[in-house]
């Protein structure tokens, strides 16, 4: 089980190493190590578990945060419309996306960072996505609010990115030309 102790925390150098696919069928602790990621998700958004255990809510956990340089992410999470988000990405890639972008008025957090950061991220608005399931399974999805957002950060974590290297340095909550920003619900 992931615990909040196993989670890289900023300054670890594997958080800015860009991560190596993985090859298929997966190993027994490559799939291993996709199922608790998703398992941390989902126990870390039951209060009582949560409580249990000490751990933080998250909506998406990418393999270099608990240490391994798999390209792989988990994500669960329910978006705008209410739909239900809950899987692992392997080898994921962003095929197109709008011109729009947006951003959460609220600021991004990341398991990994135990501080605020305040400030615009710019994403994306909407994407078409492509990445491989557990099973070996390809999938392509088109996402937009805050499943888009979602998969974007967990991206940018396998590419060795942080949330807040996105962010204007100069004037944190600068306009973004061409952005909405999401508002949760």
């Amino acid at each position: 089980m992931i615990l909040m102790e196993h989670i890289i925390r900023e300054g670890h150098p594997i958080l800015r190493t860009r991560t190596e696919e993985v090859a298929f069928p997966l190993t027994t602790e490559d799939r291993k190590l996709a199922e608790d990621m998703l398992q941390y998700l989902k126990n870390s958004q039951n209060e009582e578990v949560a409580e249990k255990y000490g751990l933080r809510p998250g909506i998406g956990l990418a393999a270099n945060q608990v240490n391994s340089l798999k390209r792989m992410f988990a994500l669960h999470l329910t978006d705008d419309n209410g739909e239900q988000f809950s899987f692992v990405a392997i080898n994921p890639k962003i095929v197109s996306h709008s011109v729009e972008q947006t951003y959460i008025e609220s600021g991004e957090g990341c398991l990994s960072v135990d501080r605020a950061v305040p400030g615009y991220v710019p994403r994306y608005a909407r994407i078409t996505v492509k990445f491989t399931t557990i099973d070996g399974e390809e999938k392509k999805l088109r996402l937009k609010g805050l499943s888009a957002i979602a998969f974007q950060h967990e991206l940018d974590h396998l590419n060795g990115i942080m949330f807040y290297d996105r962010i204007n340095e100069q004037n944190p909550f600068a306009e973004i030309p061409d952005a909405t920003p999401f508002i949760r619900e």
